[in-house]
């Protein structure tokens, strides 16, 4: 006789634990403590084997009778529905582990030893902005190309279009770590550059050479009340023409100011390759006022705020706006007007001025021409620092003479 809910409810506890039937197989085993269970008896490859279905009342049943008649269709579809569960419990075991921010998590902690300590940072302030909170708890095996796209549409909803596809090309590189420990059958990443909305990449932006004796001006004036140290920052930016990440995370370690030479080590760089700055004399004036602000500590811009930090790069940015120039200057605009200007009216040579930026070289430009230029470079930013000299004096672009090398 099948069972009721009744008689499920009425079943009381005895000395020995007991099983009340219902059919095919299914009954409810009643505990010795009064707790009740619900088990398939079933056989599969001449075998009795026994499946639990779940406690009473939490699982009705109704729920029991639906779950049981699930067993037997993967019986008669020729599978063991305990081996079934079992796989399915690994599975799920499997996705907890490895959701696309575990992943994600793990394949930045693989790579960051080989980035400037900048980029990873940035690489994982990405994820967790944009990515994370998309799909960061999905288990990476079920990702699909859709919610990939949905993600980076959101991205570009918000005009940040280069960003969408900084992102697209991070998430890429997670799957293609994920296919490689097996975790993925694919990339669905694959063939999505295609869909990004086309967009025209902006340059930093810049002063012109005629603009510079103004911001000068507004510079030295300061009448923003910027904190000393922002504004040593500053023209040390506009003097060495290296990148604001490498300026603000430089040691003092690295500074010989009797050699006037600054060394930044590969890991500093954005091309991983170490690179020597020579140091004009009015540099090494700033780098002194600055040593003495620095104190104590090894960073040579500090952060005002956080001890143990090294300044924020947002904080030349934001000078820079204070100063009036926002969306006319950028600290990167400082290269290129520095290069344009070393060019156009010091007179200088494409290549030594390009080799003080440190840029990219091609493969077969790298393997051949191994010049530093230093002497050249040297000469280059003395003039270029007395030049700055110049505008600020009498804030006139004029022609400059170069010195002759001795």
């Amino acid at each position: 006789m099948s069972l009721t809910d009744a008689k499920c409810k009425n079943a009381k506890p005895t000395a020995k634990p007991y099983k009340l039937s219902d059919s095919s197989g299914l009954y409810l085993e009643v505990a010795r403590t009064g707790g009740k269970y619900w088990r398939l008896k079933y056989r599969y490859n001449g075998k009795e084997k026994r499946l639990s279905l779940g406690s009473y009342p939490q699982t009705s049943l109704a729920d029991a009778r639906e779950a049981s008649l699930q067993a037997k269709k993967l019986l008669a579809a020729g599978q063991d529905p305990g081996h079934v569960r079992k796989l399915t419990k690994q599975l799920i075991r499997h996705n907890a582990d490895n959701t696309f921010e575990i992943v994600a998590t793990e394949w930045h902690e693989h790579y960051k030893t080989g980035w400037a300590q900048r980029h990873a940072d940035n690489i994982l302030a990405r994820l967790k902005k944009d990515a994370f909170p998309e799909i960061g708890n999905l288990p990476i095996a079920s990702i699909t190309a859709q919610n990939v796209l949905a993600l980076i549409r959101q991205i570009e909803g918000r005009g940040a279009y280069d960003i969408a596809r900084r992102t697209l090309q991070m998430i890429g590189q997670v799957f293609t770590y994920a296919l490689g420990l097996g975790l993925v059958q694919q990339n669905p990443v694959f063939g999505l550059s295609k869909l990004l909305k086309p967009y025209q990449k902006g340059h930093f932006a810049s002063l012109d050479v005629k603009e510079l004796p103004e911001f000068l001006a507004a510079l030295n004036c300061n009448e923003a009340r910027l904190h000393l140290q922002t504004v040593l920052a500053t023209r040390l930016l506009m003097l060495t023409l290296v990148r604001t990440s490498e300026l603000i995370g430089a040691r003092w370690e690295e500074i010989d100011l009797d050699e006037r030479e600054w060394n930044i080590p590969a890991e500093r760089m954005k091309m991983r390759r170490p690179h020597k700055v020579p140091l004009s004399r009015q540099a090494c004036e700033y780098l002194s006022r600055q040593r003495e602000l620095a104190g104590r500590s090894a960073l040579v811009f500090p952060s005002i705020s956080k001890p143990g930090k090294t300044m924020s790069e947002a904080t030349i940015l934001g000078a820079i706006k204070r100063l009036g120039y926002s969306g006319k200057m950028t600290g990167h605009g400082f290269r290129s007007l520095g290069m344009t200007t070393i060019k156009e009216k010091l007179g200088y040579p494409h290549e030594v001025v390009d080799r003080q930026l440190a840029h990219a070289k091609g493969k077969i430009a790298a393997a051949y021409d191994r010049s530093e230029f230093f002497d050249q470079r040297k000469l280059m930013l003395q003039d270029w620092a007395d030049y700055v000299d110049q505008l600020m004096s009498n804030g006139k672009v004029v022609p400059f003479i170069k010195r002759k090398a001795a």
